[in-house]
């Protein structure tokens, strides 16, 4: 049995704790708030104009990074075992890291789209039409691409709100990839930072030297 002042227990312990507990805790909390933000955020572009893309309102970043947080709560609430010997602790760990690494690609994407709009609105040349705001990259070309904006009455308030949200997304997005990025670290670092190909050093220090004092 372990005793309290082990140095092996007290390591086990360091080991998934960080500031004084459990090291998901702050990455859950961190990506709980981030997640909320983006989705919030999302919904309130969606409803700026109905002519918005899905992937310009990236709620569903959001959404992800929420399910990754609440994971991370989950597992939170399971009784740590050294070395994951049980199946759950295994599977949601498992899972945790994952939806991370998903919630990470989720966010890049999100950052990557936000930036491409965020450009071409600072090119536009806007003119509002019959209860729409309808915008071009070059007003010389009569063959180029319109961009419109449904429901919107005033192209200013539009495109200066837009842009405000867009930059908003791109900064929290980064924020939140850059989380979910530690996490993905963290959680890799974790369990094999005991490990080399799957073998425990200590055993072998211990056998060598036994073979010693033989």
């Amino acid at each position: 049995k372990k005793t309290k002042g082990d140095p092996k227990t007290g390591q086990e312990e360091e080991s998934h704790t960080c500031c004084g507990c459990r090291f998901p805790l702050l990455f859950a909390l961190l990506q709980l708030a981030l997640g909320i933000s983006v989705t919030v955020l999302g919904f309130l572009m969606a409803g700026i104009s109905s002519s918005l893309l899905v992937r310009d309102t990236p709620y569903w970043a959001g959404i992800i990074v929420c399910v990754v947080s609440l994971v991370g709560f989950v597992m939170l609430c399971i009784s740590y075992q050294p070395d994951e010997k049980t199946c759950v602790q295994f599977t949601v760990k498992l899972m945790y890291f994952l939806l991370s690494a998903l919630g990470l690609v989720a966010c890049v994407l999100a950052v990557a789209f936000a930036a491409h709009h965020y450009l071409q609105m600072t090119k536009f040349t806007c003119d509002t039409i019959l209860e729409s705001c309808q915008c071009k990259l070059d007003t010389t070309d009569p063959l180029g691409r319109t961009f419109v904006y449904q429901d919107a009455a005033d192209c200013g308030s539009l495109t200066s709100m837009l842009n405000l949200y867009l930059l908003l997304q791109m900064v929290l997005n980064l924020i939140a990839a850059l989380v979910c990025l530690s996490a993905c670290f963290v959680m890799w670092k974790h369990r094999y930072q005991v490990f080399y190909v799957g073998v425990r050093f200590y055993p072998l220090t211990a056998t060598g030297g036994q073979q010693q004092k033989v």
